[in-house]
């Protein structure tokens, strides 16, 4: 098949149209970025590369100095990146290149203010960095081919950035990637050997791997040979990691995170430590500012990166740090891990296991640290990745009291939405006789926040965390207690306060529950196909009823959640718990009409439904019945 016959011109989606009108029209308040990014992505293949030929030498084509190039032209205005990495097949090439964060585009143009510099951030945290190359150039070139495949196999990609790209067959006798960018006029600065050479020792002077660019000779006298190609390594070429600390500055720590996360803004925090002993190993990890695009994607594989001696094993975030984790970025490098392991080995390999646990506890020591002495810092974290650190009381048992104490609430104390009280402060503010964490969940704040189970609590100033996350709800059933104190639902089983209630509260009680005993059954036998009992509370001074779950099971907020799912829940009656005070329960108690009382009791039942944030099963009946209450008033 000839050249011609296998090139074909393709459309991109939609939204990666948009993306390359942004990149155009200079979405980027720094334009160098664009070589740093095809940097990172040339070292990532050489990676790649060394990782795939620790089982088959051969695919390093007897070329295993691996190195990324710069060269640039300034008759053409071209400059080009390549690499000896591991390059891509067709197929690869057109869902690499033609299709981008295809989990999270969508919701990357949602994020989009008109703010230049805040959407310039969000570049990166999208994972289209190739896409950088059109804020400079109007055309771009891609030349690659897979490590091991047949020069035949070559392939080249060329798009001018206006929504559709070209894909042909093309010989190339070298595996790997070149990226050629015809430059936009007035990007002339990226022509120049001492600007190139500046930029890459900013961004990417960290890199393990060299980069190359040739030396710049003078123009030859006349009757002289030109000068010998002589290509010299203009980056330092030194892991990062294995330096000292007191060695690196601020900025170079800075620029690897955003070599190793493709991020644009500087981390949140970071932890830089060698282990020394039987099991050595240095890690250098960090925590993001930002939460990444593919925090919920459970199958995302990037992380944190694991090197052997400085090469290349893998990049798998369930082998190297728990799912709670996974928002953690940077690498660890082992110097006793076997070179030759394979993934299925590796998986099983104790050492590995042992290095995981060092570091889970190094990045919980982090966060500790942030939120002694750097609140402010860990409330920003709190804010992106804290519905994400509360997995890990479900997944990581042996690190349960450490994550207990990092969590963080919103309480009746503040009333507000943000989640700033930890249990540690809880405990602080707790009444005398008080032997019970109080909480309250709902499937929103405002619903927990109103919620009339709170209603003797607030009176009597005892405090109660509000759960509306809804890993909240799986949380709790495993936290089921917090320095010897219990968490306790106040909107399941009996609410026992005990020495909080007086002995003076306890004998009206009795005395209520003797007097209001015929209603309760009354209502039970009208509402007896939606409750499984109707009893006297305690909890309500303003409400005249609310619902409650029984002690054991799963709670109401749960059962929604899961029938939101989709799932099948089996079938259960709530209590009902009317408050004698209320004009309502006393009118109740003074019904004779039997339709008038079935009728005001359905509606009592309905208005608990909606109170605790639920939804009715036939709000047109309720709307019936309270219209012909109403009216029968009027």
């Amino acid at each position: 098949m000839t050249v011609a016959e296998n090139r074909v011109t393709l459309g991109f989606e939609a939204e990666v149209k948009q993306l390359l009108q942004l990149m155009i029209h200079s979405l980027y308040g720094n334009k160098e970025i664009f070589l740093r990014e095809l940097i990172s992505n040339a070292s990532d293949a050489a990676d790649k590369l060394r990782f795939s030929a620790l089982g088959n030498e051969a695919l390093y084509e007897g070329d295993s100095r691996l190195r990324v190039r710069i060269e640039f032209d300034k008759a053409a205005r071209t400059v080009s990146i390549s690499d000896n990495g591991i390059g891509m097949t067709r197929e690869e090439v057109q869902h690499n290149i033609g299709t981008i964060a295809r989990s999270g585009t969508r919701q990357f143009f949602e994020s989009l203010t008109g703010d230049e510099s805040k959407d310039s951030q969000l570049i990166g945290q999208f994972g289209v960095g190739f896409y950088s190359a059109f804020i400079v150039a109007d055309k771009v070139v891609l030349e690659t081919r897979k490590a091991g495949a047949p020069a035949e196999e070559g392939v080249r990609w060329e798009s001018a950035g206006e929504g559709n790209y070209s894909l042909e067959s093309a010989a190339r006798t070298e595996h790997g990637t070149r990226v050629t960018l015809h430059l936009r006029e007035g990007e002339d600065e990226f022509l120049d050997g001492w600007k190139l050479r500046s930029i890459v020792r900013k961004f990417s002077d960290h890199i393990s791997l060299p980069i190359e660019m040739l030396q710049e000779a003078g123009e030859p006298k006349e009757g002289e040979e030109p000068a010998a190609e002589v290509w010299e390594t203009v980056n330092s070429a030194s892991a990062l990691w294995a330096k000292n600390r007191e060695e690196i500055t601020d900025e170079a720590y800075n620029e690897f995170y955003k070599h190793v996360s493709h991020d644009f803004q500087e981390p949140l925090a970071r932890v830089h430590s060698r282990v020394e002993g039987t099991n050595e190993y240095t890690l250098l990890l960090y925590v993001p500012k930002h939460a990444p695009f593919d925090l919920w994607d459970r199958d995302s594989k990037r992380g944190v990166k694991l090197y052997v001696r400085k090469v290349f094993i893998m990049e798998d975030s369930d082998k190297l740090m728990p799912r709670y984790l996974r928002f953690v970025r940077g690498v660890i490098d082992s110097d006793t891990l076997p070179l030759n392991v394979s993934r299925e080995i590796l998986q099983e390999n104790k050492q590995l296991e042992k290095i995981r646990g060092g570091a889970v506890k190094k990045v919980l020591g982090l966060l500790e640290d942030l939120a002694n002495n750097e609140p402010d810092k860990y409330k920003e974290f709190w804010g992106d990745f804290g519905q994400v650190l509360k997995e890990g009381l479900i997944e990581d048992f042996a690190n349960k009291d450490r994550l207990a104490k990092l969590l963080r609430f919103s309480s009746t104390h503040t009333d507000s939405e943000d989640q700033t009280v930890s249990l540690d402060d809880y405990l602080g503010r707790m009444q005398e006789g008080q032997d019970k964490i109080y909480f309250v969940s709902a499937e929103s704040f405002g619903a927990a926040k109103n919620s009339p189970h709170l209603e003797i609590f607030r009176k009597k100033g005892i405090e109660v965390l509000l759960l509306s996350d809804r890993i909240d709800e799986w949380l709790v059933g495993y936290l089921t207690e917090y320095e010897g104190k219990s968490l306790q639902s106040v909107a399941r089983g009996d609410l026992d306060l005990g020495k909080l209630a007086g002995e003076e509260e306890k004998a009206e009680a009795e005395a209520e529950k003797a007097e209001f005993a015929p209603l309760a059954e009354r209502l039970k036998k009208a509402l007896e196909a939606q409750v499984s009992d109707v009893r006297l509370t305690h909890r309500l001074t303003d409400s005249p009823a609310c619902l409650i779950s029984e002690s054991y099971g799963i709670s109401r907020t749960m059962e929604r959640i899961m029938k939101t799912a989709g799932q099948d829940v089996p079938g259960s009656k709530p209590i009902l718990e009317i408050n004698p005070h209320h004009g309502l329960i006393a009118r109740l108690k003074t019904e004779s009409e039997d339709a008038r009382f079935e009728d005001l009791a359905s509606v009592l039942f309905d208005q608990a439904v909606l109170a605790e944030g639920g939804q009715l099963d036939d709000p047109a009946a309720f709307v019936h019945k309270l219209n012909g209450l109403l009216q029968s008033l009027l």
